[in-house]
């Protein structure tokens, strides 16, 4: 369904909830405002398949803009609200957004923006300042009509790669020729998998410029139900709104499962997680450990997915099929799942080698021609976006890692997804990396950068503590060989590894990453 019929229905239900601060906007705000944002985007002269972008912290305002842009045809891009001005001005420019929202909680980055983006014809900041080059968005948007467009149209994100290996991405999908209002096939799909249904409440603790949260929540619009958002993760949190709002479905990230349970027994012991239906996971690989402790804990009601924001595939699996094949990301639901070797000879069954897709969904890189022939096998209808893994004599993907995160050593391919799920069971370590340094005899050598549980110190003891479990644990080509200490990784909120960040500082001035 469409939020304007539940507007008509149930006007004054809720359709987002702040967790913190506790904001409310029922159906019918939402309505009208997202109507507003479409009357002001098409003054501005945007129409079918141009581009908007917008640049907030998770707030209300966000997926109202979200909203307008959805119903005149246009992409959207929201872009992470962690970014440089630099980096936020390269995906505007390179998106060709038109118009940019933003709000008064980003104004540092964003007052910069302007003289960086020369062709944007129009910017509304929440809580601008007068004078400024921004307009205030409310002020802006309350001087249209409540009322929908005459010309509604389908519109839809074309979010951008996280830029972990690189400059970001911009994935563009096939825009259907449709009404808002239409039923969509494939949103019906996601939400069959996933168990989403009308009435729930779904708890979206990620951030929203994110694909799985942006999806996670546009549905939740579309069923009416009430989607309650974190402004930012905390784990205590997290727990206790999943009792005060009794929260029946959320989605989160491996990283998300061990920062709960590395919470106090006490904490822990006192959720009230009773309300809960299903708890869906994706991002990035789930240690072992980490993933039986929380089927312990809340039930065999978590189910896991893999798929990429250029939705050329999908696999997917439940606690019971997780637990007879414990550390997969399940079997295909969308497009045949091949593990090609470098020649584009399919490897042997539980092999490792490059993850494609057959037979799924299209995508594009926009303006880039050349990514998206990378992308492509030569029959044009397979594609990578770069992971590794292998399937098992079921059909079973399990992932072992980027293969941009490779590490070479000694001649050695090493991908340190399998070190970095052992660290992170350490009772001492918070977070953990793997990554390959310079190294003249080996190429490379296997570094971890670990991050402490609070109240442990970084000494040389516990250095040799951790090598030590690494060891016996692991095949010693897999282990770190030293130990670097940081206060906190540059993980980003949606749970990946800034590893680009940490290979830096290590590589310096190298013109290559080979020794």
């Amino acid at each position: 369904m469409y939020a304007a019929e539940h507007a008509a229905r149930e006007p004054d239900k809720p359709a987002i909830v702040m967790a913190t601060s506790g904001e409310v906007v029922t159906y019918a705000a939402y309505e009208a405002g997202a109507n507003q944002v479409a009357h002001l985007l098409r003054e501005t002269g945007v129409r079918r398949r141009d581009h908007m972008a917008i640049f907030m912290d998770n707030e209300p305002r966000m997926l109202i803009s979200e909203g307008g842009a959805e119903r005149t045809g246009a992409f959207f891009t929201c872009i992470n609200s962690y970014l440089s001005p630099e980096e936020v001005a390269y995906v505007i420019n390179d998106s060709q957004a038109r118009v940019v929202m933003t709000s008064a909680s980003k104004a540092d980055v964003a007052q910069r923006l302007p003289d960086l983006c020369p062709n944007v014809e129009r910017w509304l900041m929440v809580g601008a300042a007068p004078g400024g080059p921004f307009e205030e968005w409310q002020e802006a948007i309350d001087r249209h009509s409540t009322d929908p467009i005459d010309d509604e149209e389908l519109g839809a994100p074309m979010l951008y790669s996280s830029g972990t290996t690189g400059r970001p991405k911009g994935i563009l999908r096939p825009l259907a020729r449709a009404h808002p209002g239409d039923r969509l096939p494939a949103a019906e799909g996601i939400a069959a998998l996933w168990g989403f249904r009308e009435g729930m409440v779904y708890l979206s603790p990620a951030p929203l410029y994110h694909t799985a949260p942006q999806v996670s929540v546009a549905l939740t619009l579309r069923l009416g139900a009430t989607a309650v958002v974190m402004e930012h993760f905390d784990a205590a949190q997290f727990l206790d709104v999943l009792g005060r709002y009794r929260v029946t479905h959320s989605q989160v990230v491996p990283t998300m499962f061990s920062r709960l349970l590395k919470l106090p027994d006490a904490v822990r012991r006192a959720a009230d997680i009773s309300s809960l239906e299903r708890i869906i996971h994706a991002a990035a690989p789930c240690p072992i450990a980490v993933k039986e402790q929380m089927i312990d804990w809340f039930g065999p009601i978590i189910v896991e997915y893999y798929a990429a924001t250029e939705g050329n595939g999908c696999t997917f699996c439940d606690a019971e099929d997780w637990l007879a094949h414990k550390g997969t990301v399940g079997r295909a639901v969308l497009g045949q799942v091949l593990i090609l070797d470098d020649e584009g000879t399919p490897c042997a069954t539980g092999t490792p080698g490059t993850v494609w897709f057959r037979g799924a969904t299209s995508f594009e890189y926009f303006n880039d021609e050349a990514k998206t022939a990378a992308s492509r096998n030569a029959d044009g209808d397979t594609s990578t976006v770069g992971d590794v893994g292998y399937l098992d004599e079921k059909g079973y993907l399990f992932l072992t890692d980027r293969k941009t995160h490779m590490i070479i050593s000694g001649g050695v391919n090493i991908y340190p997804q399998e070190t970095e799920n052992l660290l992170i069971t350490h009772p001492k370590v918070m977070d953990a990396a793997v990554i390959g340094v310079p190294d003249d005899d080996l190429g490379e050598a296997v570094k971890a950068v670990v991050q402490p549980v609070p109240g442990v110190e970084p000494t040389v003891e516990l250095e040799r503590e951790l090598i030590a479990y690494c060891r016996e644990h692991l095949a010693h080509f897999k282990c770190p060989r030293s130990v670097d200490f940081e206060v906190e990784l540059p993980r980003l909120p949606t749970g990946k590894l800034y590893k680009l960040v940490l290979r830096d500082r290590y590589w310096g001035d190298h013109t290559t990453r080979i020794v």
